[in-house]
């Protein structure tokens, strides 16, 4: 009965905000919003700017997701800009076949996921049981849709199946979470994906990271109450990536602020006896490359496939793998590493990451995302949004510009 009210609750309020948005003309001002010191327009420019930045980042990786170098330097050459896809459709992946540039697959929906329950929070505190009962519910919606199927053609089935699959994990783990079964809370979550520290919390921190403009702590605390995904130090890693995004959005952002908001501890990692803080030592590692590469540099142009310092960034890096491609550590190792050899460039940042391949399409993302809210919409590229917004409206149903309008509405509103 709990977990019905639970979600029944949620459904009501994502339906309350969603009607009361839409009917909105979303004509942001330049009236300064105090606590976050932004004004409307400068917020939803940042918050826009997530979620397109994270989509680029998303869709210029999607072509090639899992690839070897090799494999996309043979298909593809030195990647630079969004490409068409020609690849088959699975849960974590694209839901469509074979879609033009400026596709994307579970990265992206999941900011919309995100954002979705966002619209029932309070920027004051966030509730991880809300959290787990709005996938919960929307994995139900897809079992509803299902069972509603009449026809004997196969497509349909698989066109839901994929939907059901995306959020079939996280359903395991929600419906104890919202219960209160603690021992079944454990189990499911020690089995997710294998018991494997996958990077669960990575494909929704830059959305929590937005609702805190300006406050990387607040972020990353608030963030950590929603790793109830994660495994180990996985937790640590979606925080801060929320808290790199909340330092972004600040108004007087700067690299600096960037990384130094990778150094707060709220949740006292540091203090783990003969560990220490993980997390904390890929940041090392990734600014350690960033140096030793940048030494390297004897062509001026980092991002030139032929670059010395790309190859060693490249090898180190290939040092450092993991058992799995969407391992947590892994993922934070290269989207860091991008960053700092890049110099916090936007689509330098993306064409290292797409070009050195693994699950290439989440690192971008990731990345994207921060830099996306550091630069906001109107800093990124021209041609690469404007696909983005098209093509995802029109043949996937994302509306990123709504999203962005209902986000900043809301952050108004309960400010």
């Amino acid at each position: 009965m709990r977990n019905s009210l639970l979600i029944l609750m949620s459904m009501l309020l994502l339906s309350a905000c969603n009607t009361r948005n839409d009917e909105r003309s979303y004509a942001f001002t330049e009236k300064k919003l105090p606590k976050i010191n932004l004004t409307e327009k400068q917020l939803q420019d940042k918050i826009l700017g997530m979620l397109v930045g994270s989509a680029i980042g998303d869709a210029m990786g999607a072509p090639t997701e899992m690839w070897s170098r090799d494999d996309i330097n043979l298909q593809y050459g030195f990647v630079t800009t969004l490409d068409d896809m020609v690849r088959e459709v699975s849960p974590e992946g694209i839901w469509v076949p074979n879609l033009p540039a400026g596709g994307t697959t579970d990265d992206t929906r999941w900011k919309i996921l995100t954002g979705e329950y966002l619209l029932s929070q309070n920027p004051e505190g966030l509730n991880a049981r809300d959290f787990a009962a709005h996938i919960s519910y929307r994995y139900r919606t897809y079992i509803e849709e299902f069972q509603s199927i009449e026809s004997t053609d196969p497509e349909p089935f698989e066109e839901v199946s994929l939907k059901m699959g995306w959020l079939q994990e996280w359903a395991k783990v929600s419906e104890p979470f919202i219960q209160d079964n603690l021992t079944g809370y454990a189990d499911s979550l020690g089995k997710f994906y294998g018991g494997e520290m996958v990077c669960a919390g990575l494909l929704y921190a830059p959305s929590i990271g937005a609702f805190f403009p300006g406050n990387p702590e607040k972020a990353y605390r608030e963030n950590y109450k929603l790793t109830i995904y994660d495994l180990g130090y996985a937790k640590d890693i979606s925080s801060l990536a929320a808290a790199m995004t909340a330092a972004g959005m600040g108004s007087e952002a700067n690299k600096d602020s960037l990384l130094a908001s990778l150094k707060i501890d709220p949740a006292q990692y540091f203090q783990s006896r003969l560990v220490g803080r993980t997390a904390h030592g890929i940041l090392t590692q990734a600014l350690r490359i960033g140096a030793e590469s940048a030494e390297l540099d004897s062509l001026g142009n980092r991002l030139n496939p032929e670059s010395a310092a790309l190859q060693h960034a490249f090898s180190q890096l290939d040092q450092r793998l993991q058992d799995m491609p969407f391992h947590a550590g892994e993922i934070w190792l290269q989207t860091l590493s991008a960053m700092i050899y890049s110099d916090f460039d936007f689509m330098g940042t993306l064409t290292f990451l797409v070009n050195y391949g693994r699950d290439n399409d989440t690192t971008a993302a990731v990345a994207g995302g921060i830099l996306g809210a550091y630069y906001g919409f109107s800093k990124l590229p021209e041609v690469e949004r404007a696909s983005i917004l098209k093509v995802n409206k029109e043949l996937l149903g994302i509306d990123l510009e709504l999203m962005a309008n209902q986000l900043t509405a809301h952050m108004i509103a309960t400010q």
